[in-house]
């Protein structure tokens, strides 16, 4: 009687009676199994759970698109189609509702107030915030501990509170109603953030690349330059764009600190007395396309910065 042989030919050397790649229960049909490879009732419910969680995330992104896009069609129609079709396309494309709010209502000035004061506030922002964020990260010194919860401290202080005291403060410094006053306010009121938000990304680069640049015979501030700050940028890019958006966005500081001069007003003021002048015209159409002014820098930048703010807010948990 010869041995049985697997399907090479050649026989089992250990068991010549049993087959190579041969199981007693090789023949018996194992559990139905879903699209993924998982038992059809995990595959179920993970695609049930997969179809609720992308419906609330289309709910949750017409909520925030629907009003952003209506206020850009309105900035298109006249006052009578605004009224009469608010859900409507325009029949025609009114640009001159553009014209009249950047001329007429002065939106061009503003706009270009809140650019001079958010560039120079966000570029002082990031710059001393890095560095004291790097210093706090990367160095153990007394005290430490101490200003990086004192910066911390400063996120949870309300800026109301020092709304009159400032006020004051600036005045005895004639800071009141001019670009530098404004952009050492925003930065103050920034700084705290951005130090948080960039002493725990500095954390996270690693500590021999900053070595060996020390070996080679860069002193610490062209490593920082030269080596670690580079290696932030998509750290930097994140928060840069938070405090933009708040810097641009911010209302209430420049309320208190532009009060003379109604050529100094920011894009947010200028907007509020718009909708408080075209309010009684009825001026609508102004209205929404001085809107639209205002919120065009701040859409640019997300959607040309959009990939970098992700790497940036999950750099530190892929480490």
């Amino acid at each position: 009687m010869s041995a049985q042989t697997d399907p090479t030919g050649l026989p089992d050397a250990a068991n010549p009676g049993v087959t190579q790649g041969k199981t007693a229960d090789a023949g018996k049909p194992g559990p139905p199994k879903g699209a993924a490879g998982r038992p059809d009732g995990k595959g179920r419910e993970s695609g049930v759970l997969n179809v609720f969680s992308h419906g609330v995330l289309v709910i949750w992104g017409l909520l925030v698109a629907m009003p952003l896009l209506w206020a850009v069609v309105s900035s298109f129609k006249d006052d009578t189609e605004i009224f009469g079709s608010p859900w409507g396309l325009p029949s025609v494309l009114h640009f001159d509702n553009w014209s009249r709010a950047w001329e007429k209502a002065n939106m061009g000035q503003y706009f270009l107030n809140s650019l001079i004061v958010v560039g120079g506030s966000l570029i002082g922002t990031m710059l001393l915030g890095a560095m004291a964020a790097y210093v706090l990260a990367r160095f153990d010194f007394p005290g430490n501990r101490f200003l990086y919860f004192l910066f911390v401290g400063g996120m949870g202080f309300p800026v109301i509170l020092a709304l009159v005291p400032l006020f004051f403060v600036m005045k005895n410094m004639a800071l009141l109603d001019t670009y530098h006053g404004l952009i050492l306010v925003y930065i103050a009121y920034s700084l705290p953030f951005t130090v948080f938000f960039l002493s725990g990304f500095f954390k996270t680069l690693p500590t021999s690349v900053a070595e060996a640049a020390l070996i080679d015979g860069a002193s610490h501030t062209r490593t920082f330059f030269q080596v670690m700050l580079p290696m932030a940028k998509p750290g930097l890019i994140s928060v840069g764009i938070f405090n933009f958006l708040g810097q641009w966005n911010q209302y209430l500081l420049p309320t208190v600190l532009n009060v003379g001069d109604p050529h100094k007003k920011m894009l947010t003021q200028g907007l509020v007395a718009l909708a408080v002048s075209q309010g009684y015209k009825g001026d609508w159409s102004g209205l929404f396309a001085g809107l639209t002014i205002a919120m065009l820098p701040v859409l640019a930048a997300y959607i040309i910065f959009q990939r970098q703010v992700v790497a940036g807010l999950t750099a530190g948990a892929l480490k």
